[in-house]
């Protein structure tokens, strides 16, 4: 699998102090094997999320991957990208040690992110405007803390389906759901809400300080509610 660096604290290496990880997981499309380009639009999109996370983590001892799969589709039962993702976690892991990590992923990168948190290292995964059709499992969300955040106005994949996936996955653990009023798909309406959730969110899930915000108000919801924003 293409990997872009995996940034971290002066250039961290196993035992220089890390504490945590997060992996931020880009998207694609339903079906291809051509391979991906670094400058594919569902690439870039997620590189002001990857620098908005070193400006705030790095200080903490967290480290940020932002992986390339080695093809843009899914692909059917291959899961093309849940493979290569949970490669990568088991490279940190061995880089690194059992620290604990965090998934960030976006529309087919936030399927991915979901299916393969039952690795051990996963503590938590994030989606946003994330593809989750009614076929994709639970269970393993168990233990993980789980944020999904969808836009109203989203047209390329479904918030009714990310809600049902919502309603589901808490049969398992807690789920906070936030709705982003205006949203789209490509994240660039808003933006900076976005960037906030995926910080917010890692902050979190790695237990470092967090200012309370969209986040945090998620969690305090009631276990079946959604949170405007």
């Amino acid at each position: 699998m293409s990997r872009e660096t995996i940034h971290g604290p002066g250039g961290a290496r196993a035992g220089g102090g890390v504490r945590g990880a997060v992996v931020v997981a880009h998207g694609g499309t339903e079906v291809s094997t051509q391979p991906v380009s670094p400058l594919d639009p569902a690439v870039l999109r997620m590189i002001p999320i990857e620098l908005t996370l070193r400006h705030a983590l790095g200080a903490s001892g967290v480290i940020v991957s932002r992986p390339r799969y080695r093809v843009r589709g899914w692909n059917g039962g291959l899961a093309s990208p849940a493979r290569d993702l949970d490669d990568v976690l088991d490279v940190i892991e061995k880089r690194f040690g059992r620290i604990p990590i965090v998934l960030i992923g976006h529309s087919m990168g936030a399927r991915a992110a979901f299916l393969v948190a039952g690795h051990p290292a996963v503590s938590a995964v994030a989606g946003l405007a994330p593809w989750l059709p009614p076929t994709e499992p639970v269970g393993q969300l168990a233990g993980r803390r789980v944020l999904v955040a969808h836009g109203t106005a989203d047209r390329i994949t479904s918030p009714a389906e990310t809600w049902a996936y919502a309603a589901r996955a808490r049969s398992v653990t807690t789920v906070a759901a936030i709705e982003v009023l205006g949203g789209e798909h490509t994240m660039l309406r808003r933006a900076p809400l976005w960037h906030r959730l995926a910080t917010e969110f890692s902050r979190v899930a790695l237990g470092l300080p967090a200012t309370s915000g969209e986040v945090t108000d998620a969690f305090r919801q009631p276990p079946d509610a959604r949170h405007f924003v």
